[in-house]
C-alpha cells in the first residue's frame, strides 16, 4: 500500500462509496461528499483503502498518523532481513595440507556467519590437461565440510575454472 499513493479526501471522486468509521465500525454506503464531512466533523481524513472493490471502500482515519505507522512497520520489517552474500575461497591444484585446512577454517567462518562459499581453482598451462586432480581436490573439501555445510551446486569446470558452491546447513 505505501509503494502507491492512496486517495485521501478531495482526490476522492467516486459517486458513492463504502465508509468505515475510525474505531472500525461500518458506517455503510453514502456518497463521497457525505463521508468528507463526516471526516472532517471528527478532524480527520477520508482515505481510500481499497479501491478495486464495488463500491469502493474508504476509512476515516488519521492520514498522517497511519502514514507514519506504516513506515515504523517497514523499517521493522527491514530490519529483521538477513542479505546472504557469497564469499569465494580459491585453491589451487597443488595446495599443501596446512594452507587446506586454513581454507577450510575460513569456509567454516564464512558458512557461520550464514553465507554462501563459492569455491573455485584455477587451472593454469598444462594443469588443463589435469581437470581430474581439481575434481579430487573440490570433493575432499567438500567431504571435509560435510558436517556445516551442504554442496548447493557441484563441481563443475568451466573454462580454465572449476566452480562449487556451497551453502550452510539450515540450524535445528
Amino acid at each position: 500500500m505505501s509503494k502507491q499513493e492512496l486517495q485521501i479526501n478531495e482526490e476522492i471522486r467516486d459517486k458513492e462509496i463504502r465508509v468505515i468509521g475510525a474505531d472500525g465500525a461500518q458506517l455503510g454506503i453514502m456518497s463521497a461528499r457525505d463521508a468528507l464531512n463526516l471526516a472532517a466533523e471528527k478532524n480527520l481524513d477520508l482515505v481510500k483503502i481499497a479501491p478495486q472493490a464495488t463500491p469502493p471502500v474508504c476509512k476515516i482515519i488519521d492520514y498522517g498518523k497511519y502514514r507514519f505507522e506504516q513506515a515504523k512497520r517497514e523499517k521493522e520489517a527491514k530490519k529483521n532481513q538477513r542479505v546472504v552474500e557469497i564469499k569465494e575461497i580459491r585453491l589451487s591444484l597443488n595446495i599443501d595440507t596446512h594452507d587446506f585446512e586454513t581454507k577450510r577454517n575460513h569456509a567454516i567462518r564464512f558458512l557461520y556467519d550464514g553465507n554462501k562459499v563459492k569455491v573455485s581453482i584455477r587451472f593454469r598451462g598444462r594443469e588443463m590437461g589435469h581437470p581430474e586432480l581439481g575434481a579430487d581436490i573440490m570433493k575432499r573439501f567438500a567431504e571435509s565440510l560435510a558436517d556445516t555445510a551442504n554442496v548447493d551446486k557441484p563441481a563443475k569446470l568451466e573454462g580454465r575454472n572449476m566452480l562449487m558452491f556451497l551453502a550452510p546447513k539450515p540450524v535445528k
